[in-house]
């Protein structure tokens, strides 16, 4: 646990938000604006996250982030002066080269975002990359692009996951501001956090363990950016919150609500396309969400399963309007 998770400027919690489509799979952009305010006003809240992989940055035209990026900020800044509060806004980058991602990082900036996550280029998850490709790639975008930069780690069963190693590298990079910790690797999770706070304690890191939230944050983090947050933001900031604070019987009180919401969503599995096309109808459903489209090639949900979802949220008293 990290008593000290308030002193950190990227510390805390970072939803992973949902992008609505109209019918013809363009971007929603009032329904867009409506969403992220609602999760941008929570209490507790420190950034938001667009363009990730919850964001469906995969099937998003370049141009398509960047207006994403800039509706997000101006629907952030309006409550950051609503509230007198400092919600950052960050956009995920996604790229196969380092001369794309630092137009794409640029682009980002550009729009108002006020940092990166960045992805490593998907090609690695088939051929692999040596260390100093892997480390290169971070550096490429720091000093060609100058904005703040989030590591995306990948689960350590790909071929893109970082080395703790490799790690230690990026850290030293002045805009490497946060590691989002995607390992997934459980018995490494409390030695790696020591370690790379011990090397850079200015850079957080935070869990994107959906599926071990809990662990993960009691073991050791500075937060979590998290999809479940953009779902249910309110009871994702009361648990992060907790637990952080060292407050256990609060934590546990709060997974408890969330437990149930997490099996409808994951299934018992790790986050994908499927848990956030879950996600969206799910809020479609209850009436937080202006659509349950999710963007091709991934096809809709069948009927019986929409029902099941719906079944599964009556079930657990939540309330359902469509």
């Amino acid at each position: 646990m990290n008593n000290d998770w308030q002193s950190q400027p990227w510390s805390g919690v970072y939803p992973a938000t949902l992008c609505p489509f109209h019918d013809d799979e363009s971007i929603d952009e009032s329904g867009l604006t409506e969403y992220i305010t609602e999760v941008a006003s929570v209490d507790g809240i420190n950034g938001v996250v667009c363009n990730g992989h919850t964001g469906e940055i995969m099937s998003l035209r370049l141009q398509e982030r960047d207006r994403v990026t800039s509706v997000v900020r101006t629907a952030v800044d309006a409550v950051n002066g609503q509230q007198k509060r400092d919600v950052k806004t960050i956009t995920g980058v996604s790229a196969e080269g380092s001369h794309e991602a630092i137009d794409h990082a640029k682009a980002a900036r550009d729009a108002g975002a006020d940092a990166i996550l960045l992805m490593p280029p998907h090609h690695w998850l088939r051929f692999g990359r040596s260390d100093e490709t892997a480390v290169g790639f971070i550096r490429d975008v720091a000093e060609g692009a100058g904005v703040p930069i989030i590591i995306h780690q990948y689960p350590a069963w790909t071929k893109a996951g970082y080395t703790l190693q490799e790690m230690l590298e990026m850290v030293k990079i002045p805009e490497v501001v946060m590691i989002k910790m995607g390992t997934r690797d459980m018995s490494r999770w409390l030695f790696d956090y020591e370690q790379l706070k011990a090397a850079a304690p200015n850079v957080s890191i935070v869990t994107c363990h959906d599926e071990f939230l809990l662990p993960t944050l009691l073991e050791g983090a500075d937060g979590a950016l998290i999809g479940f947050a953009g779902f249910v933001p309110e009871l994702m900031g009361k648990t992060v919150h907790a637990a952080l604070d060292a407050d256990l019987a609060g934590a546990r009180d709060a997974r408890e609500t969330v437990a149930p919401l997490a099996r409808l969503i994951y299934n018992f599995g790790e986050p994908g396309c499927g848990a956030h096309q879950r996600m969206k109808v799910a809020r479609w459903l209850m009436g937080r969400f202006p659509s349950p489209l999710f963007r091709r090639p991934i096809r809709p949900l069948s009927v019986a399963g929409i029902q099941d979802i719906r079944e599964q949220l009556k079930a657990i008293d939540y309330p359902v309007v469509r």
